[in-house]
């Protein structure tokens, strides 16, 4: 007997998170080098090892972590075959990535240590997510039209007018210009 997939059904659960991946571990990784980045152009160390060079080794070290963090929850995900909001699954991922990455780092106190600052700041990364979607979904839809182009608020002094708003905006400027040029009649 073939299975769903293969007889044209919709895809399962577990095959359309794992087509997701993209969302859930590339962006966020992409995302968190860039704003390492940002860190270390600020950072007090650029003076001593050059601007390229600390914002690189930010980029990198945060795409890293991020990355790991990311992947580790998506495997404890599958593993637990629960949701994709089950902040558990957050605080498992943060306790195994930062004990492995403390490890490397750290000896065996900085695994612990990793360990409980990557379980605490992802799940709390995770539930802020979680609860920003909805008021970034609907932000964004307030400033797209349907056709995915921006849509300029009422207040805007920029307005994109129909025909008729436009035959009348025309009136109105050669009427002001017939004034203006009797006025210059007028004058001379």
């Amino acid at each position: 007997m073939a299975s769903p997939n293969q007889q044209g059904d919709s895809p399962s659960p577990s095959s359309s998170t794992s087509v997701d991946w993209r969302r859930r571990i590339l962006i966020p990784t992409i995302l968190a080098g860039v704003a390492g980045g940002g860190v270390g152009l600020v950072s007090k160390h650029r003076k001593v090892y050059g601007l390229a060079n600390i914002s690189a080794t930010y980029a990198t070290n945060f795409a890293i972590v991020t990355g790991c963090y990311c992947g580790a929850r998506e495997f404890v995900t599958a593993t637990r075959k629960t949701g994709l909001d089950d902040l558990l699954n957050s605080a498992i991922a943060g306790f195994g990535t930062g004990a492995i990455l403390g490890r490397l780092q750290g000896g065996q106190f900085g695994a612990y240590r990793y360990s409980l600052i990557f379980a605490v700041v992802g799940t709390a990364v995770d539930f802020a997510a979680l609860k920003l979607r909805p008021k970034l979904h609907a932000f964004s839809e307030s400033m797209f039209d349907k056709s995915s182009s921006l849509k300029l608020p009422e207040w805007s002094p920029i307005q994109v007018l129909d025909e008729e708003a436009l035959a009348a905006k025309r009136a109105r400027e050669e009427k002001l210009y017939g004034q203006r040029k009797a006025l210059n009649k007028e004058e001379s």
